[in-house]
């Protein structure tokens, strides 16, 4: 396995970076355009793994799709909620670890209707350990036909062409919103309306936000008559005569938002607090921490505190926990220790990212306490005595070579994984830390 040996900046960080578009909006959109009738463009892709692996199991499905990798568009013709190779053989789609795409294609592939073959969707390794029970079971109480193979509650899933009907289901919060986010983006396929009601409390509220602000752009009905339970009207989607444009993605912001509240100053290009993600808020998490936050239409930049020290905090990040990693190698540096609550659902990602953040931090040196729902940071100086291990997850990756920023020798193992979200990532990097 190979690795990255980074060296701090000789001169405090003062720059600009633009990142790339979102994944979490690429992958929606992708879906919800899928299932239209007629052709949509998408403009500001983002060209990653996982938007890789939507796009071609989309294509496999049936579908025409068009990719400019250079302009950032893709054009997706829809047929209305049908794939028109479902049923005629056995289709087997290898979604690698991409948590949105086998969630929100097994909800799609769920609502269209065929005769014949099945579907079977699945994955690495470690995907065929994520859990994706409560979906299946929404999806049957929909009367959809979606099981998993093993009886394990997690894939392989074989989706079959039973058509969703529709009607009232309850639904778990506490685990992913990608399972609600995935039968809300579903439902207008239904033969009758749907009202999807959440039992406890629901992580990541943000994003569910922005799953509804894509189907909205896309003419589906919405309402939301108590706060957490949803009636989607059986309305088909309709392609937009203009183009659908993906922001930037708010979660790789992040990584550049703590540069600079570590290292000096970073200004952020075409992203501010009006973007649809919720990630965006981490800029609020820095400020509690003593980051100073300017914003401007259209950009967001974050610098070290006058003094350079940032102080340690207690937060619940659970609408945010794509960038708790982000924080928690922030609170290394900080004064103070840092609890961060509210993401226990993290231990279901591409890894269990509470324990793989509570393990790589000791193996700097330093401390860190687990919790069922998080963990406690113990700031210090790292010493590095061998690569920080990133367990095929890009988050690892790109959240510990902040410390790289302020300690010298932090090597980073197995660096090519962060193409799951942000291949361009080392490249920023350089130009960042080197300018």
């Amino acid at each position: 396995m190979t690795s990255r040996l980074l060296t701090p900046p000789s001169t405090p960080l003062d720059v600009s970076v633009r990142v790339p578009g979102s994944k979490s909006l690429t992958n929606r959109a992708a879906i919800v355009a899928a299932l239209t009738e007629g052709t949509s463009l998408l403009e500001g892709v983002l060209e990653s793994d996982d938007t890789r692996v939507m796009r071609q199991a989309l294509r496999t499905l049936g579908l025409t799709i068009e990719h400019d990798e250079a302009a950032a568009t893709m054009r997706i013709e829809g047929q209305g909620g049908r794939f028109p190779t479902a049923g005629r053989e056995p289709i087997s789609l290898d979604l690698h670890n991409s948590g949105t795409s086998i969630r929100f294609l097994t909800a799609a592939v769920a609502a269209a209707a065929w005769e014949g073959e099945p579907v079977t969707l699945s994955g690495i390794a470690r995907m065929q350990e994520r859990p994706i029970a409560s979906l299946l079971t929404a999806l049957q109480a929909l009367g959809g036909d979606a099981r998993d193979v093993a009886g394990t509650g997690c894939p392989p899933v074989v989706v079959g062409g039973q058509p969703l009907q529709g009607g009232e289901v309850a639904m778990r919060g506490d685990v992913s919103s990608q399972f609600l986010s995935a039968v809300l983006m579903a439902a207008p396929l239904a033969r009758q309306p749907t009202t999807v009601r959440i039992e406890g409390d629901l992580v990541s509220r943000p994003y569910v936000d922005m799953t509804l602000a894509v189907m909205t752009a896309f003419g589906a009905a919405v309402e939301e008559p108590t706060p957490n339970t949803f009636t989607i009207a059986a309305t088909p989607y309709v392609a937009r005569r203009t183009a659908y444009a993906i922001e930037p993605d708010a979660s790789a912001a992040s990584y550049w938002m703590a540069a600079g509240a570590l290292a000096g100053r970073v200004r952020i290009e075409r992203l501010d607090r009006s973007a649809l993600q919720g990630d965006v808020h981490f800029a609020g998490v820095l400020e509690q921490m003593g980051a100073v936050v300017e914003e401007a239409p259209g950009s967001l930049t974050v610098s070290r505190p006058a003094d350079g020290r940032l102080r340690g905090i207690d937060v619940d990040m659970g609408d945010i926990s794509d960038t708790a990693q982000t924080a928690a190698v922030v609170a290394l540096f900080a004064e103070g220790p840092t609890r961060i609550r509210g993401v226990e659902h993290m231990r279901h990602k591409e890894t269990d990212r509470v324990a793989a953040l509570v393990a790589e931090i000791r193996r700097l040196g330093l401390e860190a306490d687990e919790h069922p729902d998080g963990l406690t940071i113990h700031p210090g100086v790292p010493v590095p005595r061998e690569p920080v291990h990133t367990y095929d997850d890009h988050r690892m990756a790109m959240s510990f070579a902040l410390a790289g920023l302020m300690t010298h020798d932090l090597e980073i193992a197995d660096p090519g994984c962060v193409a799951k979200t942000y291949p361009g990532f080392w490249d920023d990097w350089n130009r960042l830390v080197e300018s």
